[in-house]
């Protein structure tokens, strides 16, 4: 062969810009000798000879020489990009061949290496292996016919073989390497082993795998080991990637995998020094996914489309009509240069790197490649760069109503709608177009989810984190077993999705409910959600409701279902603003007091199965504080006081008889355990018990002898203000009767001497010192709110002997009437409790909240404007602060 200059300017360039071909030519002194002179040894001199070398060491030698040959083949113009990508593929075929085969050598010798086949997927399976690329096969095998050892299980073999052909490949030593190897294309990386039965690889590929994976195996090909076994797969997969019949979700599919190109990665990146030629806008996969998307939607229909190679399929579509000639060339002669340069980024250090680098280092890629500078190389990619997007962009749907599927456009149009973070929202989108979450991987559900995501993003656009109600939405998605029915009823129903979109947005404990148990939201669906709440009664036989083999743990479920979807429901009613939240307080109330009904009878009945009942007497179940005034918010607990009737000195009549105290103790922390532990169905209430007499000191329940005699002679000041709020919530008529008639009693003076107002000032100081308020918008513990007005309520009550009325506003009329507070507090009452309720909600730190937030408590409150939330605020605080002040002055 004739001395060629461009292989002498080839060697030149490589010593003098590429610091890793001039290692090699230092190497291969035999080879860089031949190869100065002008002259071509041939791609077969890349061969290592059988001197007795182990194979490892035979493959890292001949991938040196190849790597040397092709690098300067390509430099001096000798190999054009086919020839460069289809030595670099026939080396990486015959190298994991030859590792495979070695494998099943070693373990089983003399055996014939059947049972275990590589699927080469990416550029190998298209013969356009890059020069430093990684290769991502599928390793097969086939129980019924891969060698084993006595005594070994097929799959514990199948893992041992392909451990040794990777060790092979992929170890180091001073020849360097052969390959380096990526196995997380296998169906579920994360929990299958490295080598898979076809079997099971089958029923993957048939029923759960995802866009993504149906695109890789446009590539896919038998490459190594037993050929037969793997084009046995190929065939079986063939249905699964090419389909004759698209519906609209495959279409969404199809769609989903250009998603992939435009992620984070590229997101804010320019063309220029540092553009990533793979990933970046304009880039080596847009021309691959240009190509492949059109494959996947033809390519069921026409086989001649189903060509592996990306540039020879878009000869193939453009010669089929289903793309433009001219879109073809351009993306041609793109592909074509991209490539070229990125083999020069990657022949300086022998770095599996795609992007151009910066400074001086951009200058020696320019050179290598003949080139002035790095200016020059620029200017040679940038119309190809600019060429590739403009094509790439007409797979984009121009519609408004649609969320852009390039991740930069959505953060741009997620900035423009108020997101704080638009890129960390553009990728949680992502995520979920991606199939992430099981309820997302189906087509169809993530159809459905791009027919509700326009309204979606933009309904949470107005919360005052968008971030944050993306990120309580994700939230719910992650939980749900199935999110197609979620989103065609968002998409059937845009005042729902109105309202989902507040829930996220203005209230916290809602968004966090939903987010623990999404199926909250369904309740939503019935009509009569957003109406008042039915009596106490109609809430019990909602929870009873049991049907044939209920047993008691099924029963508690179900008291917590109805509970959470009802307080949920209550909840929203404040959200969408159709409810007076002191209507929705007594709400709360009442599914508070049915659930204690109904949870305390079925706990009563499960404990006397087994202990029988105390003669002549039962448990009374008493509420005090905010559930005795029936006006709970949403993050109440529950105030309760166990009393038990009848002898204390009695015992049960059952199997396993209980002294009457210690009976109903037990009975009380089973109930209390009812009405508190977590089942699967969620949490319920925290029960507090402190208001019993002797508080925590004593016994968890009392007899009513007892409870009448601690409040009579023992009791302390603020023990009678609890007990000015007491209300039966369980037990018979006449059991409430006596026990109230005890409470009537005490309330009317039956109670030791105190000095009630002294009391009263002491405690209320000592509250406001070691309880201070939470916000400026804690209508309760700031100074002239709720818990001053109740301080004001209870003193007037006790020192008066009159007005006495578990509800608080009840109360105040009464002593207003009889001239004992200014009637202005029953305005006040109103308006600091539905702030409370509000607040609890919409601003559970007691903070004010962020503008759009601030509109919906105005509106609720029944105010103009936020200035007037304030004042009236401001206000009615002055005005209780002053009723205080004066009852414990004038006493």
């Amino acid at each position: 062969m004739k001395a060629s200059p461009a292989i002498v300017d080839a060697v030149g360039r490589a010593r003098t810009h590429a610091p890793f071909l001039s290692l090699l030519l230092d190497r291969e002194p035999a080879l860089a000798a031949i190869l100065g002179e002008g002259g071509w040894p041939g791609l077969e001199a890349a061969r290592a000879e059988d001197d007795g070398q182990p194979v490892g060491t035979r493959l890292r030698i001949a991938r040196r020489r190849l790597a040397l040959l092709v690098a300067i083949g390509d430099l001096a113009g000798h190999f054009d990009l086919s020839a460069v990508t289809g030595a670099l593929t026939g080396f990486a075929d015959h190298a994991l061949d030859l590792a495979i085969r070695t494998a099943i050598a070693e373990r089983t010798p003399g055996a014939e290496p059947v049972g275990f086949a590589a699927i080469a997927l990416g550029k190998q399976g298209s013969h356009e292996l890059n020069y430093s690329s990684d290769i991502d096969p599928i390793l097969l095998f086939d129980p019924e016919t891969l060698p084993h050892r006595a005594r070994e299980e097929p799959g514990e073999a199948a893992v041992r073989i392909a451990r040794r052909a990777l060790e092979l490949l992929q170890a180091r030593d001073a020849d360097g390497y052969v390959l380096r190897v990526d196995l997380r294309l296998r169906p579920s990386p994360e929990a299958t082993p490295i080598a898979l039965p076809i079997g099971a690889a089958l029923s993957y590929y048939e029923s759960q795998a995802l866009a993504w994976e149906r695109a890789a195996f446009i590539r896919a090909r038998a490459c190594a080991g037993d050929i037969v076994l793997g084009e046995r797969f190929l065939d079986g997969v063939r249905p699964f990637v090419w389909r004759r019949a698209l519906d609209f979700g495959a279409i969404g599919e199809i769609m989903a995998i250009s998603r992939r190109i435009r992620d984070h990665h590229a997101q804010g990146q320019a063309f220029g020094p540092g553009y990533d030629l793979k990933r970046g806008r304009g880039g080596i996969r847009e021309c691959e996914f240009f190509a492949q998307i059109h494959q996947l939607i033809h390519g069921g229909r026409d086989p001649a489309l189903r060509v592996p190679a990306t540039r020879d399929a878009l000869a193939a579509l453009a010669g089929a009509g289903r793309i433009g000639a001219d879109q073809a060339r351009a993306l041609i002669d793109s592909y074509t240069l991209f490539r070229t340069i990125e083999h020069r980024v990657q022949m300086v250090d022998d770095r599996q790197t795609h992007s151009l680098p910066t400074g001086d280092a951009l200058d020696r890629v320019a050179r290598l490649h003949g080139l002035p500078d790095g200016e020059a190389l620029l200017d040679l990619l940038r119309p190809h760069v600019e060429a590739t997007a403009r094509i790439y962009d007409t797979l984009e749907a121009d519609d408004d109503r649609v969320i852009s599927r390039d991740p930069a456009r959505v953060a741009e149009r997620l900035g423009a709608l108020g997101y704080p973070d638009p890129p960390e929202a553009a990728a949680r989108i992502e995520r979920w177009r991606a199939g992430t979450y099981p309820a997302l991987r189906s087509p169809a559900a993530r159809k459905a989810l791009e027919d509700v995501l326009g309204g979606l993003v933009e309904a949470l656009g107005e919360a005052p984190d968008a971030n944050a109600a993306l990120a309580r939405l994700d939230t719910i998605l992650s939980r749900l077993s199935s999110a197609i029915n979620f989103f065609r009823l968002l998409e059937a129903q845009p005042a729902l999705a109105r309202l989902l979109g507040a829930i996220l947005c203005h209230a916290p404990p809602l968004a966090e409910a939903l987010g623990r148990r999404p199926e909250l939201f369904d309740g939503l669906l019935d009509a009569s959600a957003l109406d008042p709440l039915p009596d106490v009664p109609a809430l019990a036989a909602e929870m009873t409701a049991r049907e044939a083999g209920d047993d008691y743990q099924v029963l508690l479920d179900r008291i917590r279902r109805v509970v959470g979807e009802r307080r949920f429901a209550l909840g929203t009613q404040i959200v969408a603003g159709v409810s007076d939240p002191i209507e929705v307080s007594a709400g709360y109330a009442r599914v508070a007091e049915a659930a204690i009904e109904v949870g305390a009878a079925a706990t009563v009945a499960e404990f006397v199965a087994r202990h029988g009942r105390v003669p002549d007497s039962e448990l009374v179940i008493l509420s005090l504080g905010r559930l005795g005034g029936a006006a709970l918010t949403h993050a109440s607990d529950l105030d309760l006081i166990y009393v038990f009737t009848g002898d204390y000195a009695a015992e049960s009549d059952g199997p396993k008889p209980l002294g009457a105290v210690h009976y109903y103790n037990r009975l009380a922390q089973r109930v209390s355990g009812a009405l508190s532990v977590p089942t699967a169905a969620g949490p319920l209430y925290e029960i507090d018990t402190r208001l019993r007499p002797s508080g925590n000191q004593g016994p968890l329940t009392v007899s009513l002898d007892g409870f009448a005699r601690y409040q009579r002679e023992s009791a302390w000041t603020w023990e009678h203000m609890a007990l000015t709020r007491v209300r039966p919530v369980f037990g018979s008529q006449g059991a409430r009767a006596a026990v109230m008639a005890v409470v009537a009693d005490v309330l009317a003076g039956d109670r030791p001497p105190r000095d009630i107002v002294a009391d009263a000032k002491a405690m209320r100081d000592d509250m406001a010192a070691h309880k201070p308020p939470a916000g400026p918008l804690d209508a309760k513990l700031l100074p002239g709110g709720l818990v001053d007005l109740e301080f004001a309520v209870h003193v007037q009550q006790l020192v008066h002997r009159t007005g006495f009325d578990p509800h608080l506003g009840r109360a105040i009329d009464a002593l207003a009437a009889a001239g004992l507070m200014p009637p202005a507090m029953r305005a006040a009452h109103d308006f600091l409790s539905r702030l409370l309720v509000t607040t609890r909600l919409l601003s559970p730190d007691a903070q004010p909240p962020a503008p759009a937030t601030r509109a919906l408590i105005t509106r609720t409150l029944r105010l103009d404007s936020w200035d007037a939330v304030v004042a009236t605020l401001d206000a009615t605080r002055q005005e209780v602060r002053s009723c205080w002040q004066q009852i414990i002055g004038d006493a």
